[in-house]
């Protein structure tokens, strides 16, 4: 069997089981927010994702990724391989993710570079306020996610070329936090032969504050020339703990 490229990009954890509950325990104690446009929402949870961004560098953690090939145009298959990082800091205080253990073996299709840099560097999706001119954002109405009141935006990228990739899907802002909670779609500009599963992300609250990616997953026909193959993902963000750094996520004063 020819072998095609596929790049894997992201993926719930928990594969085919129930996903976890989106809670926040700071749900009952806030007051009800106060009814913003669309523009200041997206403005408000953008300022709130790079805090997230800033925090979620500054945790140690352990990343499982499961890759499953389920089928090839059709016909069941059984390969499986997992992936384990740990993110790290080193003694200088520079933050590392290291491969620490490998199994299993796909056949049908081949791991590349673009696999692992999509799940390691762009896992989970932020959308930051230094990245949001790079995206279209349209308000499309609430929606009960678990005990969650969410806005739900769908987003694509104004543009994919230079050679980057993109996020395109929807995302779920919980009204009370205003921080992502949750993730659907898939990563752009997608070729031939290099395929991206449509990924799902939830979020936890981690230390009674953030909202951190805890499950990833994907089950999805990826179609290449000559050839339909069924892959399943996914990955698990376990083990959060806060590095001993001294920066702090600190509220910026405005200039005088």
């Amino acid at each position: 069997m020819k072998k095609r490229f596929f790049s894997a990009m992201f993926i719930l954890m928990l594969t085919g089981f129930m996903a976890p509950a989106v809670t926040s325990p700071q749900a009952q104690k806030q007051a009800p927010q106060q009814r913003l446009s669309p523009e200041e929402m997206i403005k408000a949870f953008a300022a709130k994702e790079s805090e997230f961004y800033e925090a979620w560098i500054q945790y140690t953690y352990k990343q499982v990724a499961t890759i499953r090939v389920l089928s090839v145009d059709g016909v069941e298959t059984n390969e499986r391989m997992v992936l384990v990082w740990e993110v790290l800091f080193r003694d200088d205080g520079q933050r590392e993710i290291r491969l620490v253990d490998r199994g299993g073996r796909l056949r049908s299709v081949l791991w590349t570079e673009d696999d692992e840099e999509v799940i390691t560097n762009l896992q989970p999706f932020a959308l930051t306020s230094k990245d949001l001119p790079l995206y279209d954002l349209k308000y499309e109405g609430k929606e009960r996610v678990d005990e969650l009141e969410t806005y739900v935006f769908s987003v694509k990228p104004k543009s994919t070329k230079g050679g980057k990739y993109y996020f395109q899907g929807r995302i779920w802002v919980d009204d009370r936090d205003l921080q992502i909670v949750r993730t659907l779609g898939k990563v752009v500009p997608q070729k031939k032969e290099n395929q991206f599963p449509e990924f799902e992300t939830l979020r936890e609250i981690i230390d009674d504050k953030y909202w951190f990616p805890t499950w990833t997953h994907a089950d999805s026909v990826l179609r290449f020339p000559g050839q339909s193959v069924r892959v399943e993902e996914t990955i698990t963000y376990e083990e959060y703990k806060r590095f001993g750094s001294k920066v702090s996520i600190q509220p910026i004063p405005p200039l005088p």
